[in-house]
């Protein structure tokens, strides 16, 4: 079976990638683009959807995020291939092989989506700080500065670690996991209890798989690697990263659910989890005031900070590429490159601002739902168009594997499709 992304997963691959003595430096050298992406997987919004779905349907809601750990592996490892064997971004290959019509399309709709997504990330850092009593008009300027500073820093590799370090301070919340003291035999019941009859069950199960698999993903991931100047030598390791990173996103996904089930799922789903006061309120009663503020902070913030890095990084890269502008973290701010730099600062701000100035951050969020169902079945679409049309023979999906990916693929675009009704009521 000529499949590179199976073969990856092999015990003989394995072995040989442990050989020798860990070196941190070559370590970084390679991993990194799939870990980064995950941590920003899990941000401000993923988490409240993911406490909302334990807290309204306990441990029934743990299959799904077992059953979304392939299927993102699977879309994001299309994307290693693509930029590592072409060089490529993500917005450069559709533009090359789909035509610039398309290119502007997908890059539009990105742009949207990924300023839509900065408005959660910065409403959950103003959320985090008002729980400790501080403005938002001090923590999201300070983050926004942060931001920009990060990306002007003319390093790739360095913003890439500062993002791992941030985004591991969502594991924070697994200590309030084990506070609770879920009950593992309500676990095992609920992994085999599928209420599939319920419309509002089916609901939540979509937005997890939109929570989850977002189309700013593909561009960042794909664009990292070529930013990273990966070779097809460490094709298997670099997949190993994005294995690793997709187990850890989906291990906190499933640590929330399972804290609000054995906490506010016990009553029944009867409260209001929509902001980031919210979560830290119905866990006081289970972990006291101060340790439900500091574990809701930390995991909090670090995911919201490293996701709005990721998100604008994604945004800027997949508009620049459409534009044949360019686009790398490796060079610092010059002439050539300050489109690339003032887009990136230009979508902080943006986003900052609107924040700032309360701005109708319900009915927006509301369209960017939309936008991002609407989004996902064109991005997966052309993620397998262009696996099969630019790749060589020997690193293209085959046989089984082939049809298994498709078949996920088309169940994530027509779980995006049907988000859009039901969402579209809220208005």
């Amino acid at each position: 079976m000529e499949v590179v992304g199976l073969r990856s997963l092999s015990t003989k691959s394995n072995s040989r990638s442990l050989v020798g003595p860990f070196n941190l430096k070559h370590f970084f050298k390679v991993w990194g683009p799939g870990l980064v992406v995950m941590l920003a997987d899990t941000d401000a919004g993923c988490l409240i959807t993911a406490a909302q779905s334990g807290a309204q349907w306990q441990y029934t809601m743990i299959l799904p995020q077992l059953l979304l750990i392939p299927i993102l592996f699977m879309a994001q490892e299309m994307t290693v291939r693509l930029g590592i064997v072409t060089g490529k971004g993500h917005g450069e290959l559709i533009r090359e092989n789909f035509g610039l019509g398309w290119a502007i399309l997908s890059a539009g709709t990105l742009a949207i989506s990924s300023i839509g997504a900065l408005l959660t990330e910065f409403a959950g850092i103003a959320g985090v700080g008002e729980l400790f009593g501080i403005s938002k008009w001090i923590t999201v300027p300070i983050a926004t500065v942060l931001l920009v500073g990060i990306a002007f820093s003319g390093s790739y590799r360095r913003v890439e670690k500062i993002g791992i370090v941030i985004g591991l301070a969502e594991l924070a919340f697994i200590v309030a996991m084990f506070m609770v003291h879920p009950s593992l035999s309500a676990i095992g019941q609920g992994l085999v209890t599928v209420p599939y009859r319920s419309s509002s069950y089916i609901y939540l199960v979509a937005a997890n798989v939109g929570a989850v698999i977002m189309p700013w993903m593909i561009f960042y991931q794909q664009g990292a690697v070529v930013d990273k100047n990966l070779s097809p030598t460490v094709l298997h390791k670099e997949q190993h990263d994005t294995a690793v990173g997709t187990l850890i996103t989906q291990g906190i996904m499933i640590v929330f659910v399972i804290t609000f089930a054995a906490t506010v799922g016990q009553r029944h789903g009867q409260v209001s989890l929509n902001t980031v006061g919210d979560l830290a309120a119905s866990l006081t009663p289970f972990l006291g005031a101060a340790t439900a503020k500091i574990l809701i902070g930390v995991s909090l913030l670090g995911g919201a900070l490293v996701a709005a890095l990721v998100v604008a990084l994604a945004g800027t890269w997949g508009i620049t590429e459409v534009l044949n502008w360019p686009h790398s973290l490796n060079e610092k701010l010059n002439r050539s490159n300050f489109g690339f730099y003032l887009m990136y600062a230009l979508a902080h701000v943006i986003g900052a601002v609107l924040v700032l100035i309360n701005f109708n951050l319900v009915s927006l969020s509301i369209t960017v739902e939309v936008m991002n169902a609407l989004l996902l079945p064109i991005v997966l679409g052309f993620l397998l168009l262009l696996e099969a049309k630019v790749l060589p023979s020997k690193y293209r999906m085959h046989g089984w594997y082939k049809w298994i990916v498709t078949s996920c693929c088309l169940l994530v675009m027509v779980f995006g499709l049907y988000m859009i009704g039901p969402t579209l009521k809220l208005w």
